[in-house]
């Protein structure tokens, strides 16, 4: 695409592209995504939205496509990805001026910049961080701000990365810029102070921002840039200087989050903190200094502050004193001395009569609007950002460690329960503190005595007790509740399901052996998903869904026909709800286990949504990746045949493995699942790009990484070993050499023993091929190199534990015979040691005839009889013993074998010659033979 051509006819579909008229947008829209795979489109957009003199909706327009490029076609094995040359022109472009006039376009640059640094920097853009900082330094306040906003994200950015090496390049970084960053930070402050006092509020309100985003900086650098800290003086110096801000202004909520992060990255050099930080926070929330004063973010931060400092690991001795650390026995003696009787029990009482009741809000919100309410109580994180969740999940901690102090406490307070406010309290603190509770509460009595009762009763008012008591059973279901009370609680679950009250019906509520009950509960489910409206709340059913199929499995196939056609539309409608999205992954994860083979019915939805959940250059993959992943997998093992469209889907899987993310091993279970799913069609459509991207991925890669990648070629060969070996033969120089070097990692010389003797032993013509080559490779003599082979195999046979594998190298070094080869010969002693190896792994005596027999054989495909806790088997458990029918490790008597292939290296030396041969094996090894193959 020409720039200066382009321009024109881009500009006017971006402008188009911002039009209320659905007539002229779609097509301008279209347009514009046919546009996003052509060369010079980006170097365009950058001109427009770098263009100050247009329209500002047609730059933030342009300044979306570009970002959403980054995520599509930026890296190297994206589709369509940008070529060298025009990412390094954009890169210089990005940074050329930092005097945007509209924040909203300002923080956008900003966030594409930091996501074109994730990729690119230090290594393609070593020049982003010395422009930054020099801009930042700039006497011009917009270009001031705007530099440091970018620098900010470009920060926050390079520090979220995890893997080591990219740990070790921020950390390079900080320790670069540290300095600087707190005389940054100092300045604009000091600033900030002096345009207060002098009561010029525009100015200080412009410096307050710089001063904001500087500590934000300095924030991702003092947390994420040093691995010790505490050893850094200057960062001691800064965090210090946090906590007395902190302590001297309670409102000042980003200091409070420094600290946070501080105690949570490095929990050791938090110790001198301690005692500051939990006097200050313990007095602002559980004691009347903090009455009128403190607000709800400040009540959250101060919590997480003292329920970091209490769960923390590393301020608990260990088991035996003797062993802790001098720094644990230091924080836990601090800990120790605060939270005294006194203080636990206030804090406790306080929690349970104060922060666990409803406010007049929450009970209005819930007359108003039941759905939202029921959304605002809902768990995960939440607990980091709002007040009853950060609550609950102190007490939680609390009560964990200082148990002995507050039971008695609790138990006190129960016995004197007279008001219905108080019961939700306490209901709270007790399902809460099950666990911890077991031993010390007749859950069943107070079930049969009280609870039930609260539940069945209708009034309006106790619809907050009827609300809260199911939770409470929920809680302690799985604790202490007699099965025989079962039946009944069902019997009231289900009359709460048709509670007219929305909030009573979402029960999060816990089963085992409920079929009788399955239909209708199912049923009301079904019905209460289709009626709520908010994502949250279909969320949480969905859960509830998912849990029921989890638990009855292939019981749950005659109900959920309505379910099955429901979940396209709801995709459908969510869109734009990505974490609803996720609901509905994890629903059909369990919804294909529970169905089997019978799933295939719902490809025609499942497998675009598979499809778009794990297609890297998407934007809903960030969200969707994980769950998309596990429903491939699934879907594969239950799949009773492969079809056009399921292979179709593994052109995601290059990018994915280029990604060598958390997610690694899943994608080899799905590589897998394909090999035993079609092993033929599969690895002529894909072997020779698989084959690429796993030489990609050994050349940098964990040892245990290296494992998995190799155990697939393994699988790949045990499934189909001529195909195998062809599509997967760039690999097996590597493995060859690591026999020959004597590879020292034991696990990894296992896989290559089980790769080789694979080859060896199914595909004897590629193993001489192989050698061939190799011999070529190293000059030496064939003959030479296996010899080397054996004898490094023969020295290596203890690295290989699997008895699978151990009998595998027995039958593939056997196999060699009958030889007349000098080298084998010579050899003939350590193959025979492997083969008796083997066989005591192997042989056990058959019970009915009262002779050895090989434990590996298997004869016949049998269905298993399963309890009814046990999962019925996937197709893919099936394949896999169809399998195993077939291969040569479950099929062939080592014994036998053995037995066979000793006759013919006898028939071909003559009784002398091979007498002569035998008495090269120690004689304890040759009567051990005869014992096995005695009755032969």
């Amino acid at each position: 695409m020409d720039i200066d051509s382009a321009s024109s006819v881009v500009l006017q579909a971006l402008t188009q592209a911002t039009s209320q008229d659905t007539a002229v947008l779609k097509p301008a829209e279209e347009q514009l995504r046919q546009w996003e795979t052509q060369p010079g489109f980006y170097s365009v957009l950058l001109n427009i939205f770098n263009n100050h003199m247009l329209d500002v909706n047609v730059r933030w327009l342009a300044v979306l496509y570009f970002k959403n490029g980054i995520d599509r076609y930026w890296r190297r094995v994206a589709p369509h990805a940008l070529s060298e040359e025009e990412k390094t022109s954009l890169r210089a472009g990005l940074i050329t001026n930092f005097n945007e006039p509209v924040n909203q376009i300002a923080t956008q640059i900003a966030v594409l910049i930091a996501k074109v640094a994730r990729l690119d920097c230090p290594r393609q853009w070593p020049e982003l961080i010395p422009v930054l900082l020099e801009s930042v330094k700039g006497q011009d306040g917009l270009q001031q701000h705007r530099a440091l906003l970018t620098f900010y994200h470009v920060t926050k950015t390079l520090a979220s990365k995890r893997l080591a090496q990219d740990k070790r390049l921020f950390q390079d970084l900080a320790s670069g810029i540290y300095s600087f960053a707190c005389s940054l930070w100092s300045h604009h402050t000091d600033c900030f102070l002096q345009q207060i006092y002098a009561r010029d509020e525009p100015t200080a309100l412009s410096s307050l921002e710089r001063t904001l985003l500087s500590l934000k900086v300095l924030r991702k650098l003092t947390v994420h840039g040093f691995q010790e800290p505490q050893q850094n003086m200057e960062v001691m110096v800064s965090i210090d200087g946090f906590n007395v801000v902190n302590y001297q202004t309670s409102n000042t909520i980003p200091f409070s989050k420094n600290l946070l992060d501080f105690l949570e990255y490095h929990p050791c050099a938090f110790i001198p903190l301690i005692q500051r930080s939990l006097e200050f926070a313990v007095s602002y929330v559980f004691t009347p200094a903090g009455e009128g004063v403190a607000f709800e973010r400040f009540i959250v931060q101060c919590m997480n502050l003292i329920k970091m400092i209490v769960k923390n690991e590393a301020y608990k001795p260990a088991k035996n004193v003797e062993d802790s650390k001098p720094e644990s026995l230091e924080a836990h003696k601090i800990k120790t001395a605060f939270f005294t009787h006194p203080t636990l029990t206030e804090i406790g009482r306080r929690l349970v009569s104060h922060y666990f009741l409803l406010t007049e809000e929450e009970l209005t919100m819930w007359e108003e609007d039941p759905e939202s309410f029921a959304v605002e109580e809902t768990g995960g994180d939440s607990w980091k950002y709002s007040l009853r969740p950060c609550t609950e999940v102190l007490f939680l901690d609390i009560f964990h460690n200082y148990s002995q102090t507050l039971t008695p406490v609790l138990l006190e307070m129960v016995e004197n329960l007279q008001v219905m406010d108080c019961n939700i309290g306490l209901y709270n603190a007790v399902g809460l503190a099950a666990y911890e509770l077991f031993d010390s509460v007749d859950f069943d009595q107070w079930f049969k005595n009280q609870l039930l009762g609260e539940l069945q009763v209708s009034h309006h008012r106790y619809k907050l007790i009827r609300r809260r008591v199911i939770w409470l059973i929920g809680q302690w279901i799985s604790v202490k509740f007699k099965s025989v009370l079962r039946p009944l609680l069902y019997e009231v679950i289900l009359s709460l399901m048709q509670d007219p009250d929305l909030v009573v019906r979402k029960i999060p509520f816990r089963t085992e052996q409920f079929l009788p009950y399955l239909e209708s509960i199912f049923g009301l489910l079904f019905h209460l998903l289709q009626q709520v409206t908010e994502c949250d709340t279909k969320m949480q059913v969905l859960h509830v869904i998912s849990c029921v199929i989890e638990r009855v499995n292939i019981q749950i196939r005659p109900y959920v026909g309505c379910l099955v056609q429901y979940l396209p539309l709801l995709w459908k409608q969510s869109e734009e709800h990505n974490m609803l999205r996720c609901a509905i992954l994890t629903t059909l994860i369990h919804l294909v286990q529970g169905l089997g083979a019978e799933s295939k019915n719902l490809y025609p939805f499942l497998l675009p949504v598979i499809q778009l959940s794990t297609d890297v250059s998407q934007p809903p993959h960030v969200y969707l990746l994980e769950d998309g992943l596990e429903l491939w997998l699934v879907t594969l093992e239950n799949s009773p045949a492969v079809t056009p469209e399921l292979l179709r889907i593994f052109q995601n899987m290059s990018a994915l493995l280029e990604l060598s993310s958390e997610n690694l091993r899943t994608c080899f279970q799905i590589v897998n699942a394909y090999i035993y799913l079609s092993a033929s069609e599969f690895l002529q459509n894909y072997g020779e790009s698989l084959c690429q991207s796993f030489s990609d991925l050994l050349k940098d890669i964990t040892n245990e990484g290296q494992v998995q990648v190799l155990k697939v070629v393994e699988i790949a060969l045990k499934v189909s070993p001529i195909l195998g070996s062809h599509m997967f033969q760039p690999l097996l120089p590597a493995v060859f050499r690591g026999i020959v070097d004597g590879e020292r990692y034991p696990v990894v010389m296992s896989t290559y023993l089980g790769i080789m003797g694979r080859i060896l032993l199914q595909n004897s013509s590629f193993f001489s091929s192989l050698l061939s080559k190799m011999a070529s490779e190293c000059r030496q003599e064939m003959d030479q190199l296996l010899g080397s082979v054996i004898e490094m195999w023969v020295d290596r046979m203890d690295n290989i534990t699997q008895p699978e594998r151990r009998k595998l190298s027995a039958l593939a070094l056997v196999s060699l015979l009958p030889s007349d080869n000098s080298v084998i010969q010579d050899k003939f002693c350590g193959i025979i040691s492997i083969c008796i190896e083997a066989l005591h792994d192997v042989m056990s005596e058959d019970p009915e005839t009262g002779t050895s027999k090989d434990c590996m054989l298997m004869s016949h495909f049998e269905e298993p009889k399963l309890s009814d806790d046990e999962e019925p088997p996937t197709e893919q458990d099936k394949r896999k013993k169809l399998l195993a029918l077939e291969d040569p490790v479950h099929s062939v008597s080592l014994q036998h074998f053995v037995y066979e292939k000793l006759k013919a290296q006898q028939g071909l030396m003559g009784d002398q010659g091979f007498g002569v041969l035998m008495e090269t094996v120690d004689t304890v090894l040759v009567r051990q033979l005869q014992e096995f193959l005695q009755n032969l």
